[in-house]
């Protein structure tokens, strides 16, 4: 999602007081940005917009392809198997990924994974279900979407999803399949983002889908509300680091296509944010004073742009710490 906003800690400080802070975890009350769309709209803005969101294709090795612009980066794999796709977009999107998979190759839909439970990711199950994808998933992610699931970060709860939508198949740890003659690992992560993260590695391709555990270019969003954690997220992407290689092509959940130099870079920008905010918290330095000294001031620039603004991101981070 791309959407400037802008983060108002006031409302946080006042639910701090009053002794609601648990319940607020990364919840920016008061957000407005330049569309003029608060927090609680967000949800439904992206889901609006979807319709007209552009699509693009990107070749990557291997036969992998990536789809960006509907959501989260889909991951797809055509072939005699039928297509593999890792994640599915948003559901308004439909007509312009379905152009795109078209022009990939004419092999029917069949085998559908879902990286994580959040919407950007899991919003077109439901018809890729109906397409005849069978959808495979974290144990968590059919958790997640089996019920009405509150997402205080977004101020949103979503309802549980039909039928259709839901994996009928799902794993914890590790799983592999094999796919049109490709091996693919699939490995999920301790908490990190969500409690339901897993990375996909196309491993005749050295293509590497870790999902929202990687946003490159963009501050993340961290979901405490279901298991999520700055801590997680540095710990997963130290997990990444350890496993990639120089040859390594990785596609992050949001953002531009990656290698372990960008990797190393987020890593950096993760632990240095989580250090300075974790020091003027322990000070007894206010939310607001934390903000106002903007810590991240030094990656604003490049890592500001998403819908996580840096007073957002910055919240989020003094949340966990």
């Amino acid at each position: 999602m791309r959407m400037n906003l802008e983060a108002g800690p006031t409302r946080r400080e006042f639910l701090r007081s009053a002794g609601l802070a648990a319940t607020a975890l990364a919840l920016p009350y008061g957000v407005r940005g330049d569309d003029d769309v608060s927090i609680p709209g967000l949800v439904q803005k992206a889901r609006d917009t979807a319709a007209s969101d552009q699509v693009t294709a990107q070749k990557l090795r291997g036969g992998v392809h990536v789809l960006m612009g509907a959501g989260g980066n889909i991951a797809v794999l055509p072939g005699r198997d039928g297509k593999l796709l890792v994640d599915a977009g948003f559901a308004g999107a439909r007509p312009q990924i379905s152009k795109a998979l078209a022009g990939i190759s004419a092999d029917p839909i069949q085998q559908l994974i879902n990286s994580h439970w959040h919407f950007d990711h899991t919003d077109g199950n439901a018809w890729l279900h109906s397409e005849g994808a069978k959808i495979l998933a974290h144990v968590n992610t059919k958790k997640h979407l089996s019920t009405d699931t509150l997402v205080q970060g977004w101020a949103f709860t979503f309802a549980a999803s039909p039928a259709g939508a839901i994996p009928s198949e799902v794993f914890t740890g590790e799983k592999n399949l094999e796919w049109n003659g490709m091996k693919l690992e699939l490995k999920a992560y301790e908490p990190a983002h969500t409690d339901s993260d897993i990375s996909i590695l196309f491993t005749n391709a050295d293509v590497w889908h870790v999902a929202d555990t990687f946003w490159n270019g963009y501050y993340p969003f961290i979901d405490y509300s279901t298991g999520g954690s700055i801590d997680g997220m540095i710990r997963a992407t130290e997990a990444n680091l350890k496993r990639a290689t120089d040859k390594l092509i990785i596609v992050p959940g949001h953002g531009a296509i990656a290698n372990k130099q960008d990797l190393a870079v987020y890593h950096e920008l993760l632990s240095s944010s989580r250090e300075k905010i974790a020091a003027m918290k322990k000070q007894g330095k206010t939310l607001n004073e934390v903000v106002a000294a903007k810590p991240t001031a030094a990656y604003d620039a490049k890592w500001g742009g998403g819908f996580m603004s840096p007073k957002m991101f910055t919240g989020l981070v003094y949340e966990g710490v």
